[in-house]
């Protein structure tokens, strides 16, 4: 079957986890054709040589921590019309080499209109569906109560009338729509391969890099060892050490740590818990999907969820490690086989259907 994929270029989390899926196609015949933008285009490029288009994405606009709804909007309009003509000039060099049969997105619009345009069906897979389609079961504060409208009005926009979603999460919640099914986190090779020790330092990701006072919070803790990814240099500060990244160095250092700390972002919340590391979750402000992965995080006992770092939160969260690690025990998963017979399923029906 002769499938487009659509990749967004907001981050790397799209990108590894469409590698493996990607990666499973090719496996089982597929002719797989990839558009995506940014670093994802990049990454992917390398990793899948012929098949990966360049297209023009969306971005999230910052200011400080906290995304910005207006500078977002600006940024958004500013560059669509340029982006649609290098966008539509994309659909004619698909249509040159390529007749897609069926559209897989990961949250990507390019290909979901390329669908809509030729009349092919469309599946989704995806963590941010499950915002929208299924029933949310730990509470919301009001601080969060408009951040959620917005999600969830991003994401009812984004996908619609899909021929089937697979929402790729670590906590299980009521599906509240039909032609929806859960499955455990998309996880690399690599992960999967790691073989989890107990250490003695905590893992720290720190993506927003414009929290200045990050070293000094952790070094008012000099009795733990914190090793620190995200502001991407080697230095040494006592109990503290930076850490330029390296994927080798990060997947070592997450195998053998005492526990995780990080914003709430899916992808590293999802391999932690995969080897039973508890986590600290400090979600960047004004993203729900980030708020509800760290609440459920500590819904689960899986660790802790704070506004902030601080070292009362920190104390707060290493003293209870222990209860973290047995609710942690609790947790299975059998790699990505639930995802890759379901899917596989999927495109079989689609098959039989033509």
């Amino acid at each position: 079957m002769n499938i487009l994929y659509g990749v967004p270029g907001e981050g790397l989390g799209h990108a590894t986890r469409s590698k493996v899926i990607i990666g499973h196609l090719l496996s089982q015949g597929h002719e797989v054709c990839v558009v995506s933008s940014s670093r994802a285009y990049q990454m992917l490029a390398a990793n899948f040589p012929g098949r990966v288009h360049e297209i023009r994405g969306f971005h999230l606009a910052y200011k400080g921590l906290t995304v910005s709804k207006a500078r977002t909007a600006g940024l958004t309009l500013r560059s669509a019309p340029e982006n649609l003509r290098v966008n539509f000039r994309k659909y004619r060099e698909l249509l040159c080499d390529f007749e897609p049969e069926v559209v897989i997105s990961d949250f990507e619009s390019f290909s979901f209109l390329f669908a809509k345009w030729k009349g092919l069906p469309v599946i989704s897979i995806d963590n941010m569906q499950i915002i929208s389609r299924a029933a949310l079961d730990v509470p919301v504060p009001t601080t969060e109560r408009g951040n959620l409208t917005l999600a969830r009005q991003i994401v009812r926009a984004k996908l619609p009338g899909s021929q089937h979603y697979f929402i790729s999460t670590f906590f299980p919640l009521p599906l509240l729509k039909e032609r929806t099914t859960l499955v455990p986190p998309i996880l690399r090779p690599e992960v999967l391969a790691l073989r989890p020790t107990r250490g003695a330092h905590v893992l720290v990701y720190q993506s927003a890099t414009t929290q200045k006072d990050l070293v000094t919070q952790l070094q008012l803790l000099p009795g733990q060892e914190f090793r620190v990814y995200g502001f991407n240099k080697e230095e040494n500060h006592g109990n503290v050490q930076l850490r330029a990244f390296s994927e080798a160095g990060f997947l070592a250092d997450l195998a053998s740590a005492r526990a995780v700390v990080t914003n709430g972002g899916f992808s590293l919340i999802s391999e932690a818990v995969y080897l039973r590391k508890p986590v600290c979750a400090v979600p960047i402000p004004a993203q729900f999907e980030q708020f509800l992965n760290a609440a459920e995080i500590e819904k689960l006992g899986y660790g802790r969820h704070f506004p902030t770092i601080t070292p009362d939160n920190l104390k707060a969260f290493l003293y209870d490690l222990s209860g973290f690690e047995t609710a942690l025990q609790g947790y299975t998963q059998q790699g990505n086989d639930e995802l890759f017979a379901a899917l596989d399923a999927v495109l079989a029906g689609l098959v039989v259907a033509r």
